[in-house]
């Protein structure tokens, strides 16, 4: 099972489903995802829709949504879009998590909308399947991100110590092939893809994911891409 195909229901593991707010500027945006997360998504209940910076902020206060899953290029307010949004409702942080959806793949997109507090970023490129992963994990507290995409974040957010040294004995403790699927997941990448990039199955990237958390006393990928980060081993 790829950790796009997590199956918790809701944000605390329980039976609820994940209740879900679209905040996009195209109507015909949010009825395709609303759509594509109906049928490959049955735990993930969308509880409303906005298409501008102030009907979004409205509705993360009215609704408590567990996500919101909203683009970064949107109209109204003072300009900011989706990170402005994320911003004026960070008091409702960690009730409510964001998780960015855009077309745009460039940095500054990036880093405006994490920093602002989102938990997550990926592009419309994104399956459907893999979409209701991400949100599952941003929902559970986890990092979502598109590969290539966690890297500007590491860029903008590294702890700025680059002759911090790496920890022999913390490494050793992992396998080469351990290493290689560390530093691919740590970079955002899903499971189903670690396993195609390594020519194994993604049962094996689980069982290496599984043994590197539990060696380097990690308790989530978020924790091991700051590790990984803090090393400067991405």
């Amino acid at each position: 099972m790829s950790e796009t195909d997590t199956t918790a229901a809701g944000p605390a593991g329980g039976d609820a489903p994940i209740r879900v707010l679209l905040v996009d500027d195209h109507a015909m945006v949010r009825s395709g995802v609303r759509t594509e997360l109906a049928q490959h998504a049955p735990d993930l209940d969308i509880v409303g829709e906005a298409e501008d910076v102030e009907g979004a902020v409205a509705a993360v206060q009215a609704l408590r949504p567990d996500v919101v899953l909203l683009d970064v290029h949107l109209p109204g307010g003072q300009g900011g879009g989706g990170a402005e949004v994320v911003s004026a409702c960070t008091a409702l942080l960690p009730v409510t998590r964001f998780l960015a959806l855009s077309v745009s793949d460039a940095s500054e997109d990036v880093v405006a909308v994490i920093r602002a507090g989102a938990r997550g970023y990926v592009t419309k490129a994104i399956s459907a399947p893999d979409l209701a992963g991400a949100v599952r994990r941003v929902a559970a507290g986890d990092a979502a991100f598109s590969p290539r995409l966690a890297g500007f974040v590491l860029d903008a957010f590294g702890t700025g110590v680059g002759d911090l040294a790496v920890r022999d004995d913390e490494l050793d403790r992992l396998t080469s092939r351990e290493r290689e699927v560390m530093r691919l997941i740590a970079r955002g990448y899903t499971y189903k893809e670690v396993a195609a990039e390594l020519f194994i199955s993604i049962k094996t990237v689980e069982t290496h994911v599984s043994a590197v958390l539990r060696k380097l006393q990690l308790s989530s990928r978020h924790e091991l891409t700051r590790w990984a980060a803090d090393r400067r081993l991405l």
